[in-house]
């Protein structure tokens, strides 16, 4: 499985799985890359649909959202969920990597961001919006680590947030930050972007990683 790496400038760090909307590695992934690791940390992330379709990359107008949700529906979930554990233990190995490994995902990767730490143990983990997390909350418990997730409140795929919501006050180390603002509003290339709620999100998981995976 392709994992490119981005290293910090001081040329070690804690890691982070960063993990894919369906879109592939396209140049938001890769700036979020790049964003994470002028934070200090070792990024690496796992190209989701190498079975399948390997390099795929969407574009993010109306063809290319409905040609990226018709390659994704050819993911096997828990395979996914696989490498992404994978990647983390990988990263774990590489002697760059000088502190905990964390997992951090949007959309797509913000389901499997939680799936991963329900089924392996990240050192902390970031879930942005993912469609699939109010349906697994029922799983929060088996989450051994700090996670945070975001949802937009207006997010007309995922309605049921209140889920997420009403299951976090009872999970010591979780947090849920809510944006006014609809799915995927942190992606500048989408037709969803919304800067001024992507500022603050970003700015909160920011903080939330270093407290929780501290460089």
């Amino acid at each position: 499985m392709p994992l490119p790496v981005w290293l910090p400038e001081s040329g070690s760090g804690p890691g982070i799985v960063l993990i894919q909307e369906i879109f592939g590695l396209d140049g938001y992934l890769r700036g979020i890359a790049e964003k994470l690791a002028a934070l200090g940390y070792v990024v690496a992330v796992p190209e989701l649909f190498h079975r399948f379709q390997p390099g795929w990359v969407g574009e993010h107008d109306e063809a290319g959202i409905a040609k990226s949700m018709e390659v994704v529906g050819n993911l096997d979930f828990p395979l996914a969920v696989q490498d992404v554990v994978k990647s983390v233990q990988y990263l774990r190995g590489l002697p760059e990597v000088t502190g905990g490994v964390g997992v951090l995902g949007f959309c797509l990767g913000g389901t499997l961001a939680y799936a991963a730490a329900t089924a392996s143990d990240p050192d902390t983990a970031v879930s942005f919006y993912g469609s699939g997390v109010p349906d697994q909350i029922g799983t929060l418990d088996q989450v051994s680590c700090p996670i945070q997730f975001v949802f937009g409140s207006e997010d007309a795929f995922i309605t049921d947030y209140q889920k997420v919501v009403d299951a976090v006050p009872s999970h010591e180390g979780a947090e849920i930050h809510l944006e006014a603002a609809g799915h995927a509003f942190l992606n500048h290339l989408g037709p969803w972007y919304d800067k001024d709620a992507a500022d603050r999100a970003w700015d909160v998981s920011a903080k939330f990683l270093a407290r929780t995976l501290p460089v």
